[in-house]
């Protein structure tokens, strides 16, 4: 689907960038600044510093080993302690602090509509809703809203020790600077800063809100596709990493935002973060835009499991089992025969997380499901086509149509039992008290007992 078709900007892309996801990249904004045949010289060309950036252990197996040699003006070592800041009032890991509790709960919960907020900037828009596990022991997810309005301090940088960002909006145009580069995200892009990396957000269309996915254990990866064979759903070269830009500011007062354990922490130094001036390895920021996907589906009977939708996935240690699935539900044809064609009644052992970019989901016709709203169905808990949606689909005219123009919907899917903040919970005063009476209790029984045949049963 061409980016035009969805509403909120149009701004074009100003950045160039290497495309390829996990592939090998170098870049280098000086022609000769990456030593060739070595990576650490003696002496590094035009007197750089090299650095090296592990996003896995150095004994890791190659195919998941993620490194990548930075070489720049100064060191990033080169800054005061790190200080606590803002202590009594940031907090995204909650589970540390008794008197902000984790919900375990079974209930479907669905939000309206997040409100944006002019007020504060990229950091302190950060608001996790729901998570499970513990970032000190790189175990499990979060899952945030933000909402900014305001740009980055000029000389503030940020980043999280905790996990991998997966940036997902849903208003407004992002512009971030890191390390690596510089990515513009748009509507209907998302976008991954791996942990450790610094970055800071400006806001060129004024106002964002989005959703976002840390996970506290492994990275990203596309999904196999088995059968399926070598191409189709997001496609390896439809992935975009920066090219190396530089600053070259050894006497400026710098702020860096640390995200640690869920807290903030703030250090200083007399030089800007983002003087790397050439850069080669596997571990860096990314963008992918969703229109890209190429969707795979049904062209006789039946809907298949929504896995067929996975764009980035993070396993466990169990293979075919996500720590974190991101899942997206774009325009596709539906042309199934005798079929039920929206996704079936079901109950899963994973949880999932569901929001909308844009338009409205198919599954969800009834009207409260938003854009910036959200859903959460726990482990276990039964969901499924709203009454509305069951009533159509189950009388419509089985010709070929398509669903889903000019919307985006998507899935952030976990094999962990979700926890839901108090802020999410009652805080945001968002909740939907009545979601499960609007879109289930309308359901009436359709049975009836033939005549004439017996009933079998376990009883004499």
């Amino acid at each position: 689907m061409p980016f035009s078709q969805y509403e909120g900007t149009t701004r074009e892309e100003k950045y160039r960038y290497q495309n390829g996801f996990n592939s090998y990249h170098e870049s280098e904004a000086i022609d000769g600044a990456l030593p060739i045949g070595a990576n650490s010289p003696q002496k590094p060309p035009y007197g750089l510093y090299a650095e090296k950036l592990s996003g896995t252990a150095f004994t890791a197996p190659r195919h998941e080993n993620q490194q990548t040699w930075l070489y720049r003006i100064l060191p990033s070592c080169g800054h005061s302690n790190f200080e606590p800041r803002e202590s009594s009032t940031y907090n995204t890991n909650p589970e540390n602090k008794p008197y902000e509790k984790i919900h375990h709960i079974p209930n479907q919960l669905r939000w309206d509509p997040f409100d944006l907020d002019e007020t504060v900037d990229w950091v302190h828009s950060l608001k996790l809703i729901a998570g499970a596990g513990d970032p000190t022991m790189k175990s499990g997810l979060g899952i945030y809203i933000f909402a900014a309005g305001k740009d980055m301090d000029e000389h503030e940088a940020f980043y999280s020790a905790d996990g991998d960002f997966l940036i997902v909006l849903q208003h407004g145009v992002l512009d971030i600077r890191t390390e690596l580069g510089r990515i513009l995200v748009r509507p209907n892009e998302i976008c991954v800063i791996p942990r450790g990396i610094k970055y800071r957000v400006t806001l060129p269309d004024g106002p964002v809100r989005g959703y976002i996915l840390e996970i506290y254990q492994g990275h990203f990866q596309l999904p196999e596709l088995g059968p399926i064979g070598s191409n189709c759903l997001a496609n390896a070269r439809d992935f975009q990493a920066p090219v190396a830009d530089f600053d070259e500011d050894t006497s400026t007062e710098w702020h860096i935002l640390c995200k640690f354990a869920g807290h903030l922490f703030q250090a200083k130094q007399n030089h800007t973060p983002f003087d790397v001036v050439a850069w080669h390895g596997l571990y860096y920021p990314y963008k992918y835009d969703l229109a890209r996907f190429n969707t795979i589906g049904s062209i006789s009977f039946d809907h298949p499991d929504p896995s067929i939708f996975t764009v980035l996935t993070a396993q466990s240690d169990h293979p075919g089992t996500a720590v974190a699935d991101f899942v997206i539900f774009p325009p596709r044809w539906l042309v199934a025969e005798d079929t039920f064609r929206p996704p079936w009644y079901h109950r899963n052992t994973m949880s999932e997380f569901m929001g909308l970019i844009q338009g409205q989901y198919d599954a969800k016709t009834g009207g409260g499901f938003q854009p910036a709203g959200a859903s959460l169905h726990n482990v276990m808990a039964g969901h499924g086509p709203d009454a509305s949606t069951h009533e159509k689909a189950s009388n419509a005219e089985l010709k070929p149509m398509k669903v889903g123009e000019g919307s985006m919907a998507f899935m952030f899917e976990s094999c962990l039992m979700v926890g839901v903040t108090e802020w999410g919970l009652k805080t945001c005063k968002k909740v939907q008290e009545g979601y499960n009476a609007e879109s289930w209790e309308p359901l009436k029984p359709r049975f009836k007992k033939p005549e004439g045949k017996s009933v079998r049963g376990s009883g004499l």
